[in-house]
């Protein structure tokens, strides 16, 4: 008898992403005002998050390799993948939860408004730095620089491309740049074959060890597969 093939979400590299505020506010269950307070968005590819903070008078930093690269690169490879991933999604649209986004087609249009508000932002004149290059595990700024440490959609998606090794060292690393009272946030905690991160509690214990107290919380943003939880660390 012929083998079922597993339904997986395919992805080569890393994917830059668009995602706006009131996503970033669900998924990572931020319940409390962020004014006040400063954060960073790590490996924050092409979402609007960080335009969308500062407009709010939020003091924020977007951090990610791909900014590096001359802007209308980064630009044109996020534009392809709200085309890529709206297709891959649409062949798989069964499996996902469309509660909050309502269908693909819509999915896609909030990815479009993200990624034009992300495009303004980041090429205009004097972005206040807000940008900055850099990749896990280790980031360029100083000990705890930031009262919340953001992470979505890359460390545990890429459990088959990057090693159990990476993440600890890129988790702690977070944890570094964390202030004394402050929070990190990771979403979600699942592989791309949506299944959930193997190594999590070695990771746990390895988060204690440095310090931090690592909790579960309920994710308000029903969409992947079994991606129900985040991790937040409590420093």
């Amino acid at each position: 008898m012929r083998k079922q093939r597993q339904e997986v979400y395919e992805q080569v590299g890393v994917a830059a992403t668009c995602r706006g505020y009131n996503e970033y506010v669900r998924m990572f269950a931020l319940t409390g005002s962020l004014e006040g307070k400063r954060i960073v968005d790590v490996a924050a590819g092409a979402s609007s998050f960080t335009a969308d903070c500062w407009s709010r008078g939020i003091d924020i930093r977007a951090v990610d390799p791909r900014y590096s690269l001359e802007p209308e690169a980064v630009l044109a490879d996020a534009r392809q993948e709200i085309e890529t991933s709206t297709e891959k999604i649409r062949a798989l649209a069964h499996r996902f939860d469309f509660s909050y986004y309502g269908n693909v087609d819509l999915h896609r249009e909030g990815r479009l408004r993200s990624y034009a508000r992300f495009a303004e932002d980041f090429t205009a004149l004097g972005n206040e730095g807000r940008y900055v290059a850099g990749s896990l595990p280790a980031l360029p700024f100083t000990d705890a620089s930031f009262d919340l440490v953001l992470c979505s959609h890359f460390l545990f998606l890429y459990a088959d491309q990057f090693g159990t090794e990476f993440h600890e060292q890129s988790v702690l690393e977070m944890i570094r740049l964390c202030r004394p009272g402050g929070e990190v946030r990771i979403y979600p905690l699942i592989t791309l074959r949506w299944e959930p991160y193997p190594h999590l509690e070695p990771l746990l214990a390895a988060i204690r060890k440095a310090g931090g107290t690592p909790r579960l919380e309920q994710s308000q943003l029903p969409f992947i597969p079994g991606s129900s939880m985040l991790l937040v660390i409590d420093v």
